[in-house]
């Protein structure tokens, strides 16, 4: 399975941005799709995750993002979007795209995709 992550770039704050992950490969069932960040010298921390359940979708949020970012998904593209608005200088980071996936053969495994950086600068 790969993610492939796109979107990053850099703005100034207050404006937004939009990240997308798709997911590729031997998939039977996507649970979870999300997004971390890891800003420089700072640990990697949760920004916003999609868990699939058997009665609906889950959504999961930072408390530092919430009301500012959205997490979507195009189940039929197995790809995850965040829309990023209202953008902070300290959501400058790295973000990176995972997704656990479950196949037939390996059961449900993690996955990881390249980070894309995200600058927020005036």
């Amino acid at each position: 399975v790969q993610l492939q992550a796109s979107g990053g770039g850099s703005v100034q704050p207050g404006e937004s941005l939009r990240l997308s992950c798709k997911a590729s490969g031997d998939i039977t069932i996507i649970n979870v799709m999300g997004w971390y960040r890891q800003a420089p010298g700072k640990a990697r921390e949760l920004v916003a995750t999609w868990t699939r359940t058997a009665t609906t979708d889950i959504t999961k949020y930072a408390d530092s993002v919430k009301g500012r970012f959205t997490i979507s998904r195009d189940k039929s593209n197995n790809a995850v979007y965040l829309q990023m608005e209202s953008l902070k200088p300290e959501d400058t980071a790295v973000y990176s795209c995972t997704a656990n996936v479950y196949t037939y053969s390996r059961g449900s495994v993690d996955y990881w995709g390249k980070g894309t950086l995200v600058t927020v600068s005036s």
